[in-house]
């Protein structure tokens, strides 16, 4: 596991900047903490450094966006869905059981049962005494993702 602090939205985006660098094509980046913790400001750093040009919005009301980089990047929002039936309506497996490109979703730890076996788990949580801090542990669940762990370990360490 990565864990490390950041004390401004700018460091959380120079993190997420660091996953960008490291993750390959076919990983589920699955996004978790409250509303406000960062989670889109993480996918939009992401997006960005992946080569992404145009708006990155979440897509809370179309629950999907699909933005074009150097690979397809697949961002959903499950926030508004309310069961994982739903999943299927919105073809959500289509994308998370053989991702091509990156698959980013936000609000992951809604369906746990839905997520795929291999995937990197982000999550984002406030400081409670920093109005602009966040702990954020980055994880792998399955051992597909070791490698990219121990790669962004070392960035990680030696950036901050």
């Amino acid at each position: 596991m990565v864990t490390c602090m950041t004390h401004s939205p700018d460091e959380t985006a120079a993190l997420a900047a660091l996953v960008g660098q490291k993750v390959h094509e076919g990983t589920v980046l699955c996004l978790e903490g409250d509303l406000g913790a960062g989670k889109t400001l993480f996918v939009q750093s992401l997006a960005r450094t992946l080569g992404v040009e145009g708006e990155v919005t979440s897509p809370t009301f179309n629950l999907m966006n699909i933005y074009e980089g150097i690979c397809p990047i697949y961002h959903f929002d499950l926030y508004r869905l309310e069961s994982e039936a739903e999943l299927d309506e919105i073809g959500f497996y289509e994308y998370t059981d053989e991702p091509e490109g990156i698959v980013v979703i936000e609000w992951a730890d809604k369906f746990p049962e839905a997520l795929p076996e291999d995937y990197v788990r982000i999550r984002l949580e406030r400081l409670a005494d920093e109005e602009d801090g966040r702990l954020c542990s980055i994880s792998c669940v399955g051992g597909e993702h070791e490698k990219f762990m121990k790669e962004l370990a070392e960035s990680v360490h030696s950036s901050h």
